[in-house]
């Protein structure tokens, strides 16, 4: 039945490609307000369908599932033999799928201590601008020659073609887990987030939000033990709540109206302005702010700390959402796009307006 999904996918892009028609490709729908797209002239091309998880090796670590997966199903399958997706992405709703995942490379609050959701990548099957169904990478993790397209497909936003498939390496469930606050000033969070990223603690997840810094530790309960107490702080209650909220943007933080900034910055970045209307994350490397500063000024404070920023909600439409490219990366973005979907017909103006 899946094969027979897989051809009608064919089918659809193949006539697309026959009258010049751009496809918007859909899954959850969890994350529409990453995308640029808002044009009434491009055809759906649904990938929700396209479900179930093909194959799971626990002692392998390795999962294979089809796009239309939802997290939720696949998070459930992985938590009965105590294993996780390692990089903890956000859901944004129920509906949400390991393609559209995979499609704009989102990672939660563990990233900056375990990677990030193209780092666990093995490989992928795609759909491509000639309607070919492609297969890059495998299950295993070794070493190639060449460039590793299979990574390619995390962060493009469908703009390169559909994903059908994504084999992806798991890892267990840590054995313990706690969380320890601290009262402190921004500048003083951002430099203690980076000393204790620099030693052996075993730190998955860091946060700083209106004077309190949280630092989870994960690991053997010995270790994790140990760590707190040489951390000190006040243990958190109810932890995990916390870093669903957080990943979930369900924290109060991102309740305001205003357009939600995310800047991915050096750690050690100093601050732009003082710390109100600001949430930093991994240690200081990802910068949430919804305060009214113009958009020209994020971008400038960003790339001048060797990052980018982005509109992740409530965009102002005159702004692209995501950190303009520099004149040769935009060349070599269009470059790719050519190869992959020289049509065109792939989510255009998803990533960028132009692209």
């Amino acid at each position: 039945m899946q094969q027979d999904l897989t051809r009608v996918l064919q089918e659809h892009v193949q006539q697309a490609i026959r009258i010049k028609q751009g496809v918007k490709i859909t899954g959850g729908n969890s994350k529409n307000f990453l995308s640029c797209l808002d044009r009434d002239d491009l055809v759906p091309l649904d990938i929700s369908g396209h479900r179930g998880i093909i194959k799971y090796d626990s002692r392998e670590l390795v999962l294979t599932a089809r796009a239309g997966t939802t997290l939720a199903d696949i998070e459930a399958v992985l938590a009965q033999s105590g294993q996780m997706l390692p990089f903890e992405p956000p859901h944004f709703g129920a509906a949400a799928t390991l393609g559209g995942t995979v499609a704009c490379n989102l990672s939660g609050p563990r990233r900056a201590y375990a990677g990030a959701a193209r780092d666990f990548i093995l490989g992928t099957r795609i759909i491509n601008g000639r309607a070919e169904v492609l297969r890059f990478g495998g299950e295993v993790m070794k070493n190639v020659a060449g460039y590793d397209v299979s990574r390619l497909m995390a962060g493009a936003m469908g703009t390169l073609g559909a994903v059908l498939e994504v084999s992806i390496k798991v890892l267990p469930r840590a054995a313990a887990s706690a969380t320890v606050v601290h009262a402190r000033s921004a500048q003083q969070a951002l430099q203690d987030m980076n000393t204790w990223a620099g030693r052996p603690y075993p730190i998955s997840a860091s946060c700083y939000h209106d004077g309190r810094l949280y630092v989870r530790l994960e690991g053997a309960g010995s270790s994790v033990t140990a760590a707190a107490r040489q951390l000190g702080g006040e243990l958190l209650g109810d932890a995990d709540q916390f870093w669903y909220d957080l990943r979930e943007h369900r924290h109060e933080f991102f309740s305001s109206a205003r357009t939600l900034w995310r800047l991915t910055v050096k750690s050690t970045a100093p601050l732009l302005d003082d710390a109100a209307g600001w949430m930093f994350e991994w240690a200081g490397a990802r910068r949430w702010t919804t305060t009214e500063i113009a958009a020209s000024r994020i971008r400038d404070y960003a790339a001048s700390c060797g990052g980018h920023a982005m509109q992740f909600r409530h965009a102002d439409a005159s702004v692209e959402i995501h950190h303009p490219l520099a004149q040769g990366l935009e060349h070599l973005h269009q470059r790719l796009k050519l190869a992959f979907d020289p049509e065109r017909i792939f989510n255009p103006g998803c990533l960028y307006r132009g692209l």
